[in-house]
């Protein structure tokens, strides 16, 4: 291709080669790799490549992942063209160089990144398309595809260990504030991944879990294979053989499996105890296999870390003993807490204020521990909580660093007896046959600050009279010191003077602004934040809001709220509305609301803008609350004044006033939950739903649920909801899938079609309770599964399915993908908020059924069933057990082997199917015990069949059951019709409640 102009890489590259004066060698531009296709592996060899490999990686991606613009200056997502499918190849070569090592991709790349690259990795992989990676069989994949697999759930569970991690947060210079745009972007892209591997995790697991069964070696792409691929090479099975690709002995891939699960079930188990052991169970594994292996090429984990795990696994699930020899100091305390034997965890920590071998950190963590339980109720542990803080103070006065804040608000509530215990914990914790200087020093200080600090002179006399104070003190400091003490007992009335609080502490050298910015994180008063902020602003000046990186605004306010001029102001502003929203994000809605109150106090002074944003907030926070009690089972119906705010809301239009998406979706689905139909579809102002797609969405389902069942012309509504659907699950047909069915578990292929992306499609739909409008929802996607998958034999039922059209002008630009995935969301979703609706559980069964897995559809028909019929006691209404449900819950049981299952339910059909019936009764290889099912079955002409053949097979016995079954005097013929019936009816309850134990 021949180009008019030089590209500005070209340029720069002839204006360095004419430069005279020396330069650095040139960094090798992307696109040279492109036009050169040996570069790569030779740059690669470098020893210091520039760009360095994970650069390289950033680079392709970017290059491959940039939006193209139509002739209409229209942007279109990135063309799948030959550069670009080339750019993608290039990125997966440089990440096979360095062997998948996970650790050095994580480091170099950001989680969006490395998502875009392991996709592309189980694309080029053949992971098969539509399929959960859970429900695959490693053992029957191709050993590279397999190892894709294994990869990219390996990184799921290791991205959700690391984001739980604390991250200290950049703290940019004022010519970047420009750039907190781009970075809120990519920070939403991380949430968002995140989010997706989060609902993935137990999936992730289970695969991972899967792998640790495979005892055969592993092979993963190298540069050669993913040549062979580019090449169409696979054609000739090379790349798929067992032998292709890089080999990892599988005790390698064990090892690190076991670590990455142990770090999931470590983090999972602050939320679920009993995970610990789990956790332990792995994290021992990778010990075992680590002594176990030679060599340890593939093997990437942090020994340090590991060790850190494993004793902390130790110590929560009890399996460490305090009479072992070789127990830790950690150890030893650990098991003295869980044994409640705290005398003796005294007893360490003032010892351990001579030996110094427990770190700071970890002393301190264990009186929190203490603390919390202190704040959750248990009772009998503030003797032990004040014991431990003097340790810990002493401890810091001997290492010559500041005493705690908590210490000191102690020091004012003292007691006799607690003094002493400071004075006996003084003593002991000095060396005992020759303490150093530095040691005496120090100690000699804090006597005197605790003379200074204590306010009850009596104990300030019992200090100064003690014999360490005598003997760290020098004679004149001595003299000095209580002359001091009796000038205070001149002018001070003790018996009138109140203790003062915590808060009435001043800032003074002893509380620095590290332990300030501790309490600015921990504090929830708005009160007492203000004032922290106030005392940090007098000792330095700089930005507070970036104390904690957790504290998240919105993108949409950031501007504003980063626009106040008063520095004070910003940082107060920012961080009650970061800790509101924290609030609110963990239901903690009492203390969000005085958060809330108490910002909307502070930016009505000065902002009309910020005091409307933070009343929309409130508002958002009032129907989160009020959803929140209707999800745990409220029925209260929202108040007349709250409905009026959403309202108002929703036809709010002010000028230059930042808006949150997500408050209209949510006042949308809210109104849709408390059946504001009206509203909706008559109400509402014709410009809202042009321009707001939530409302668009909302007026359309309010209306088609309005319309239920209602004759055909009445379907109007139904049509358009219908149509935008379709655009929402449509892609342009430039970009409709190709033939190597690329596909990803985090799929960023949305449509520019539809008035939403899917993604926001489907987060509002799992915002919606009203089980009518999710019944439609579930219909609609039902019909438009059916329609793309074309498969008249095998469709999944809904209700209300006649509302929709029964085809598709264009049906090659609906993502069919998409649809599967959604319906099954839908549906799953659906579930958790009524897993006893009868609809909603046949349509999952139809969905398990269609999509081959007949052990899950049977159960869900069984549920289905069972809730319709008090578990199975009374008859199962025939609307919900169809004939086409029975004849699908027969071929469950066929393609499960329970032949003699299949032939009883053969009798539940309208007309009993007895060629199906008599052709599974032939099968010999059953796995349903046999003759136990003979006294299910009612029909005589069956029961002589069985008979017949038992007789031919020469089976005496289970000729006798099927005989002793057929003579029962209920099933005889002549027996009346109410009789046989009643007869059927007990065998059928019978039946199904034992294929319920079965199956549940």
């Amino acid at each position: 291709m021949k180009y008019g102009r030089m590209s500005v890489e070209a340029v720069d590259r002839v204006a360095a080669v004419g430069s005279s004066r020396p330069s650095t060698p040139l960094q090798t531009s992307w696109f040279e790799f492109l036009l050169d296709g040996s570069l790569l592996e030779e740059h690669l060899q470098k020893s210091n490549p520039d760009p360095l490999p994970v650069q390289l990686i950033i680079q392709f991606l970017e290059q491959a992942s940039k939006p193209s613009v139509n002739e209409q200056n229209q942007v279109q997502p990135p063309a799948d063209n030959r550069r670009n499918r080339t750019l993608k190849l290039l990125a997966l070569k440089v990440a096979a160089h360095m062997k998948w090592d996970l650790d050095a991709l994580e480091k170099g790349l950001t989680i969006p990144v490395l998502n875009m690259l392991l996709n592309e990795l189980l694309c080029v992989s053949k992971v098969p398309p539509g399929v959960k990676h859970v429900d695959l069989d490693l053992s029957t994949l191709p050993p590279t595809t397999a190892m894709a697999v294994i990869i990219y759930n390996r990184w799921a569970i290791r991205t959700i260990v690391l984001s739980s991690f604390p991250e200290k947060q950049a703290k940019p210079g004022p010519h970047q504030i420009n750039m907190l745009n781009i970075v809120q972007q990519e920070k939403e892209m991380t949430e968002n991944i995140l989010t997706v591997l989060k609902e993935q995790a137990t999936d992730s697991i289970s695969v991972l879990e899967g792998a640790l069964r495979l005892k055969k070696d592993f092979y993963v792409h190298t540069l050669r294979t993913l040549d062979l691929l580019a090449a169409d090479a696979a054609a000739n099975g090379e790349t798929e053989s067992s032998t292709a690709g890089l080999r990892i002995a599988a005790d390698e891939l064990h090892c690190q499996v076991h670590y990455d699960l142990g770090g999931i079930f470590f983090q999972q188990g602050f939320t679920d105890q009993p995970v610990f052991e789990k956790a332990r169970d792995h994290f021992r594994q990778t010990k075992e296999l680590l002594r176990k292996l030679d060599s340890t090429v593939h093997v990437h984990l942090d020994e340090k870390r590991l060790a850190g795990y494993w004793n902390a696994c130790k110590a929560l699930t009890g399996d460490c003993e305090s009479c072992d020899p070789q127990i830790t100091p950690y150890e030893q305390i650990n098991s003295l807490i869980r044994a409640k034997n705290y005398q003796a965890v005294i007893e360490v920590f003032i010892k351990d204020n001579t030996s110094r071998s427990l770190p700071n950190h970890f002393r301190q963590s264990v009186l929190r521990e203490f603390l919390y339980k202190v704040q959750q109720g248990e009772v009998g542990l503030d003797d032990l909580c004040h014991k431990l803080c003097v340790c810990n103070a002493v401890r810091d006065a001997l290492e010559g660093e500041v005493l705690s804040v908590r210490f000191q608000q102690q020091l004012f509530k003292s007691s006799r007896r607690m003094v002493d215990f400071i004075l006996e914990v003084c003593t002991r914790s000095l060396e005992k046959d020759r303490p150093s200087e530095t040691s005496r020093r120090h100690m000699a200080s804090f006597m005197k600050t605790l003379c200074e600090s204590l306010e009850d002179l009596t104990l300030v006399f019992l200090v100064s009279s003690h014999k360490l104070f005598m003997e760290l003190l020098k004679e004149e400091e001595r003299k000095v010191l209580v002359e001091q003490m009796r000038k205070r007992s001149a002018t001070i009335n003790l018996s009138a003077k109140p203790l003062p609080s915590f808060y009435d502490i001043p800032a003074s050298a002893s509380v620095n602004i590290g332990q300030l910015e501790q309490q600015l994180i921990l504090s929830l008063d708005p009160r007492r934040i203000r004032q922290i902020l106030i005392e940090l602003h007098g000792m330095a000046e700089r930005p507070f809001w970036r104390v904690n990186s957790k504290w998240e605004v919105p993108s949409d306010y950031i501007n504003v709220i980063l626009g106040i001029k008063d520095n004070l102001t910003k940082d107060l502003v920012y961080i009650l509305m970061a800790k509101g929203l924290h609030c609110i994000a963990v239901k903690d809605f009492v203390h969000a609301r005085h958060l809330f109150s108490a910002c909307l106090e502070l930016v009505t002074e000065f902002s009309p803008k910020l005091r409307q944003v933070m009343l929309n907030e409130m508002l958002l926070l009032e129907v989160r609350a009020h959803e929140s009690m209707a999800a745990e089972g409220s029925k209260e119906r929202p108040p007349p004044d709250l409905v009026s705010r959403v309202r108002g809301y929703l036809e709010m239009r002010i000028h230059d006033l930042p808006l949150r998406q997500v408050v209209g979706e949510e006042c949308v689905a809210f109104m849709l939950n408390w059946r504001e139909n009206d509203y909706l579809t008559l109400q509402v102002p014709p410009s809202l739903v042009m321009n707001n797609p939530y409302i668009k969405l909302g007026q359309l389902l309010a209306s088609t649920c309005k319309e239920l069942p209602g004759p055909k012309e009445s379907r109007r509504t139904a049509k358009e909801l219908w149509d935008v659907v379709v655009q929402i699950c449509s892609v342009s047909i430039q970009h409709k899938r190709n033939n190597d069915g690329r596909v990803g578990l985090i799929k960023h292929r949305e449509s520019s079609m539809g008035i939403l992306h899917r993604s926001k499609f489907i987060t509002f739909i799992k915002k919606i309770r009203e089980p009518l409008v999710l019944t439609t929802l579930i219909s609609l996607f039902v019909r438009l599964h059916s329609i793309v998958r074309d498969d008249i034999v095998n469709e999944v039922t809904a209700e209300h399915l006649s509302i929709w059209p029964s085809t598709l002008p264009n049906i090659q630009a609906v993502d069919v993908e998409a649809v599967a995935v959604t319906v099954k969301e839908l549906v799953s979703y659906a579930l958790t908020l009524n897993p006893n609706n009868q609809s909603w559980l046949i349509t999952q069964a139809d969905i398990y059924f269609v999509t081959n897995q007949y052990s899950a559809a049977l159960n869900l028909y069984l549920q289905a069933g069972a809730v319709c019929s008090d578990f199975f006691t009374k008859a199962v209404p025939p609307d919900i057990y169809t004939d086409q449900v029975l004849k699908r819950m027969i071929k469950c049981c066929s393609m499960m082997n329970c032949h003699t299952q299949v032939a009883v339910l053969c009798q539940f059909l309208r007309e009993v199917d007895y060629m199906t019936a008599f052709k599974a009764l032939q099968e010999q290889n059953s796995h349903d015990s046999m003759d136990s099912c003979y006294d299910y079955i009612w029909d005589v002409t069956i029961l002589e069949y069985l008979t017949h053949i038992h007789h031919k097979r020469g089976e005496i016995e289970k000729r006798q059951i099927a005989m002793k079954a057929i003579g029962q005097s209920e099933l005889n013929t002549s027996n009346p019709e109410e009789v046989l019936q009643l007869a059927a009816q007990k065998r059928k309850k019978r039946f199904l409640q034992a294929m319920a134990k079965l199956y549940f």
